[in-house]
């Protein structure tokens, strides 16, 4: 499935082309969460056996996926993002500037959910 999404990739748009490696890994992160997020609705919806299949797919695209962040590593790199763009005193209204530093330092490293959630638990304190 994963490599069928990257030739979609490939071909959409006006002309065909070859991804890069951060393109391909941009593909297989959206795989990754579509795979979580499947697992978690056939979890509510009382059908384990398909959350058994998406788990088991999940955890093999995770080994092609970069190490993820520890809640640690989280909340120091949210910690030097909030003194880095002075949102401290900001509050909640600084929180756009921190995830504009935060993004791209833990794209496909760790759920963009639980470092916005960082975020405001930092900046409402």
């Amino acid at each position: 499935m994963v490599l069928s999404a990257i030739s979609e990739a490939e071909v959409a748009g006006s002309a065909a082309v070859e991804l890069n490696d951060q393109q391909t890994l941009d593909v297989v992160i959206s795989q990754a969460k579509r795979r979580r997020e499947a697992e978690q609705e056939y979890v509510k919806g009382g059908r384990e056996d398909l959350a058994v299949k998406e788990r088991a797919e999940a955890e093999v695209l995770a080994d092609y996926l970069p190490q993820q962040l520890s809640a640690e590593e989280i909340a120091q790199l949210v910690t030097d993002a909030i003194t880095q763009s002075g949102a401290a005193e900001l509050g909640m209204r600084g929180m756009g500037k921190v995830m504009g530093i935060l993004t791209p330092q833990t794209k496909g490293r760790a759920d963009g959910a639980a470092v916005a959630a960082e975020v405001k638990r930092q900046l409402s304190a």
